[in-house]
């Protein structure tokens, strides 16, 4: 039995056989930003205030740079998404924990559903058609559609940056294990 006063591993979420980031990789907060649809001054708030904590690596200090993994933009694009729709970022708080706390392992099958005052964690269609038939349900978030989303952006986001740069570009170490990682 788990330690209830023990974090939770981070690792039970969005365990679904994505890549996970590297020891020293991850996203820039710019690009992550740009990925979930928010501006840097918004994740820089969530993260100080411990809503969506890169999990890469975060601030240490002036200078530092916080890494987000991909659950991590995730993450932020679900915020956004529940933030867009009115829900209150207290609720948010306690659908973002609901997450962590169910480790769910197939996002394709989960969805968030709200009836704008409470946001329920539904991971089968049985779920949803019951929330919905109490009148409950009053729009529904499809984590796994986010999840396509979010990868068709860095992946957009990764072409337009290597058309961008020149071929002789790659002439840092990071360049070139990016470009050995491509290439295998």
């Amino acid at each position: 039995m788990e330690n209830p006063q023990q974090p939770i591993d981070s690792d039970l979420l969005f365990d679904d056989g994505l890549p996970r980031p590297n020891q020293d990789g991850g996203f820039k907060g710019a690009t992550a930003a740009k990925a979930a649809g928010i501006s840097y001054r918004q994740l820089d708030y969530w993260a100080r205030t411990g809503l969506v904590e890169p999990t890469v690596r975060g601030a240490q200090g002036s200078g530092s740079q916080r890494l987000y993994g991909f659950r991590d933009i995730l993450v932020l694009k679900l915020v956004k998404r529940l933030l867009d729709t009115g829900i209150s970022l207290q609720q948010i708080r306690t659908a973002i924990a609901q997450l962590h706390d169910a480790g769910v392992h197939d996002l394709s099958q989960t969805t968030l559903m709200s009836d704008g005052a409470s946001v329920y964690l539904c991971t089968s269609n049985d779920e949803v058609i019951d929330l919905v038939s109490q009148g409950q349900g009053v729009f529904g978030i499809a984590v796994g559609k986010v999840l396509r989303e979010v990868e068709t952006s860095l992946v957009d986001m990764e072409e337009h940056r290597d058309q961008a740069e020149p071929a002789h570009a790659a002439s840092d170490e990071l360049a070139q294990r990016r470009k050995a990682r491509k290439i295998s």
